[in-house]
Formats: structure tokens, sequence, C-alpha cells
């Protein structure tokens, strides 16, 4: 049975860099970070200062007051990009509402309505408690309400595969379009996990950085990082069967071409050594793809600032590519979004996207002191131009998963 291909055709995002995809990627290219000091919390009850939180994001800008309070952040995150992905694409969804569907992956979903009704339940019992509770926390409601809000009637799901929920959402939706299930789909990660119970978690587990200098505090690869910066926000992608694209004279961002997703059964939280999942990941990918790996020109890392993550994934790249290993470019846009959770999947395969798309590599900023067991092209500190094909996008998540989808240039 023959493939169908698959093409990125709009895309959608709200950032901890910028509130849609062209201010994001703008920011990125010039190594512009988003992270500050934390003002959604009480910044007293956690050593944890830095994050990166959406700036100016009202979200009565972009609907209606009454609809927004029936939501969880995270799902107002999922509305709003995944609107401006559809938006973006010129996708006319209600031509054929059954065959466009939704597939949206978040980590850790409605932790802060979790919160805050839970508060209400103590304080006043449970008839207090509102009856959109339920409903606002689940982490498939983003899908819900943007298949709701949309009009998309066809196969809805939601990936939760912690840090690599929304990689692992892009390449289930792809499969979809490609098996003949859809012939386009609303995909990508949403998180807002910049809570009281999510900062002390992460904190508790010491995941998250002390650094005290905010503006270097994600700083990947670098042999002084200690710790990820949390992130919030969310991006979107339409992809969308090729001929269906063509039909309607769709813009081609990309093809999206392989993915691969293992598991490392090894352990809850650290990634099993020499990032073995991550290796079969890549490997996985190439081959649904039919790429040599010698074709690969860029990999967007999953690169969170943490000492095993960007040991073991560099050691996992150069398992998987070999001496090309050295030869290609690697960089961690989380050194200027932070680390978005199940978000990061979503944001950082849109940035692939227009990295082969405008033919340059965001850099990996706050790269100072090398670590010498980080010893790749890791495009520090500032953008360049390059020659792209084909790139590749990572993520890794708590539980042992491992992601990695593919894209490469579109050619007819």
């Amino acid at each position: 049975m023959t493939k169908r291909r698959v093409v990125v055709t709009g895309l959608g995002m709200v950032s901890p860099v910028g509130n849609d995809v062209e201010t994001s990627w703008n920011n990125i290219v010039n190594g512009q970070s988003g992270i500050g000091e934390l003002t959604r919390l009480n910044q007293e009850e956690f050593p944890a200062r830095a994050v990166a939180e959406l700036k100016d994001f009202n979200i009565e800008d972009y609907m209606e007051k009454k609809d927004a309070r029936k939501m969880d952040r995270f799902t107002q995150y999922a509305v709003v990009a995944s609107e401006m992905a559809v938006k973006d694409s010129g996708l006319d969804i209600s031509k054929n509402a059954e065959r466009v569907g939704v597939w949206i992956g978040s980590g850790i979903g409605g932790m802060e309505t979790f919160e805050k009704q839970f508060e209400t339940f103590q304080k006043r019992g449970y008839k207090r408690v509102s009856p959109f509770f339920v409903p606002m926390m689940i982490p498939d409601m983003a899908a819900g309400q943007v298949s709701i809000s949309l009009g998309a009637k066809g196969m809805n799901s939601c990936t939760v595969t912690a840090c690599a929920s929304g990689t692992n959402s892009i390449g289930d939706a792809f499969k979809v379009i490609q098996r003949g299930d859809a012939d386009a789909m609303i995909t990508g990660g949403t998180e807002a996990p910049i809570s009281q119970m999510a900062m002390a978690g992460f904190v508790a587990n010491t995941a998250l950085t002390l650094n005290e200098d905010i503006a270097k505090a994600s700083r990947p690869f670098d042999k002084n990082r200690d710790g990820f910066v949390m992130g919030e926000g969310a991006g979107i992608l339409v992809l969308e069967e090729l001929e269906h694209a063509l039909a309607r004279n769709a813009t081609i961002y990309a093809e999206i071409v392989g993915y691969g997703s293992t598991g490392d059964a090894y352990h809850i939280t650290a990634p099993a050594p020499g990032g073995e999942g991550g290796v079969r990941a890549m490997k996985q990918s190439l081959e649904d793809a039919g790429l040599d790996p010698s074709t690969v020109g860029y990999i967007n890392a999953h690169g969170t600032s943490t000492p095993y993550n960007d040991k073991y994934e560099t050691m996992a790249i150069k398992e998987v590519f070999g001496e090309h290993a050295y030869k290609l470019a690697v960089s961690s846009t989380k050194s200027m979004t932070g680390h978005l959770l199940g978000a990061a999947g979503g944001v950082e395969a849109i940035f692939t996207v227009l990295s082969l798309k405008d033919q340059v590599l965001p850099p990996t900023i706050n790269l100072e002191t090398p670590d010498p067991e980080c010893d790749l092209d890791y495009v520090a500190n500032q953008s360049r131009k390059s020659d792209l094909e084909v790139a590749m996008s990572n993520s890794l998540g708590f539980g042992g998963h491992n992601a990695t989808i593919v894209f490469k240039t579109y050619k007819a």
C-alpha cells in the first residue's frame, strides 16, 4: 500500500517569545529570550525564580469572557493557536468537516483548575465546586474544545506522554492522514504548568534550575547547566494530505516524512544511559522516512538544560549519525522558550519547519562554557544561514517516552 504524502500547511503559536508565529520565530532567530522572573505566583514560596511566561496575553482579545471562563489556561492556549493555524492554512473545514481531525497533546492538563477547585472544596464544600471542574481539568479537553470551536468532526484524540506529548501527537496525526483516515489534522501540544503544585513538584524532584542569573538560567549543553526553566504556551500545525492541499492551492511549508516513538523501560524520570531509547526513536523516524542519516542537516534537540538529558541526547545523536553527527547542526530553542513540557514538541516542530522554510539554524543561547561531553555543533549563541533539506525534532518525557519527527523541504 502506497503511503499518502503529508505536508504542513498552517502554523499557530502562543509562546514565551511571542503571541504569534512570526513574532516568536523572529525572536528565536535573533536569540531573544522569553525567560524572566516568576510573576504569576508568590516568588517567596519557591527557590526556582526563572520561568517563561506568556507576555501581554489577554484571552479576551481572542474569545468571549464567558467562553474563556469554562476553559483552563492550557485549553485557551490551544484554541487560540489552533484558530491561528487554521486561518494561516486557509483551510475551509466546513467543506469536509468529517475528514478533518484534531490531535493535541498535553502533559499535565488543567493543573491550575485542579488547585483552585480543591481550595474551594476545602473551604466551602463540594456544592461550591464548579460543574465545569472535570471538563476543564482533563488533558483531552484542548482537543475537544478546538474541535468544537473549529467544527472539525474527524478523529479527535490526545496523547499524554509528558514532555513528548506534542511530538507524539504530531506523529500520531501524521499517521492518521498517511493511512487514509483523515485528509487534514490540527495537531500539536499545549501546556499551562506555571501553577503552585507544578512548580512545587518539579522543585521537589530537583528538575528546575536554581540559577540566580535569570537571563541565563536556561543553558542547554553548557557545562554549568543545572536544570530546566518551566515554560507555557501552545504550538499547533495543520497537517494535510498532499493532493488535498494542492487541490486548493495551499501554501506548503514543508513535508513531514518520518516518525519514531519508543520507550526506555528504564526509569520514571531519568533517561536511559546513553540515550538508548532516543537512539531507537531517531532510527525509527529515519527508517519510516526512507532517509539515510547523512541527509539530516539540523536537529531541534530536546535539550532541556539538565545534566543527564543534554549529555545522553548528545550520545544518542552520535550513535545514530556516527561521523555525520559532527557535520550536522543541533540546537535547543529551550534556551529561549524554556521547557513547555507537553507543548514543547508543538512549538519546536514549528521552529523546525521554519528552519527549512527560511534556511536558517536557530541558536542555542547562553552556551558559554563548553562541556567536554557535549561536543557537537550546537549553533552557539547566534543563528546562521544553512542549506537545509531535512530536519529532525526530538522530544523525551518522564516515563521513558521518546519521540522524533522528520521534516523535509517539499518537492513535487
